[in-house]
């Protein structure tokens, strides 16, 4: 029976699912991004969200048991040094899962598993565009006011050519 037994298991033995999960932890603090389906993405976040929680604190306890969890020196490194430095103020939720769609094989739900800080596209300041001025062919700013009503016959001018080409290429 399962009575109170939460978590996914996958479909997966106990140590096939700690080695999986292992493997993915490494790969995402690695990569910074992967790519996943959204069941095991769900049991990666709840199995790392903890690990990077250890690595706000650099003490040789903390690192040691970070490194009983992922099991590689060079990631654990990279957590310590690089990744801790940027999560350092956030109280919690360092990952984003976005979901990508279906997965043509087997129509499985995929996603993107990722890190909340290293997200270079949501970080970047949001500038705006300068309006779009148009443009005449005489110079200046009151060369152009003065243009507008002459472009507008202009304007007309070519509308009244282009009826005339069209009404051509009907007759033929």
């Amino acid at each position: 029976m399962r009575h109170g037994k939460k978590f996914n298991h996958l479909g997966r033995t106990a140590s096939h699912r700690k080695a999986m999960l292992q493997n993915m932890a490494n790969s995402l603090i690695e990569h910074k991004r992967i790519s996943t389906t959204v069941a095991k993405a769900k049991a990666l976040k709840k199995f790392v969200e903890p690990i990077l929680t250890k690595a706000k604190n650099d003490s040789q306890h903390s690192r040691r048991v970070v490194f009983s969890y992922l099991q590689n020196k060079q990631t654990v490194s990279e957590l310590f040094n690089r990744v801790a430095d940027r999560i350092a103020n956030r109280p919690g939720g360092y990952t984003r899962i976005i979901k990508t769609g279906n997965r043509l094989g087997d129509n499985a739900d995929m996603c993107i598993i990722e890190l909340v800080d290293y997200n270079e596209n949501l970080l970047a300041p949001v500038t705006e565009k300068k309006a779009k001025t148009r443009r005449s062919r005489r110079g200046g700013k009151s060369a152009s006011n003065e243009t507008t009503a002459t472009e507008a016959v202009d304007e007309s001018s070519t509308q009244e050519e282009g009826t005339d080409t069209t009404e051509k290429n009907k007759d033929e």
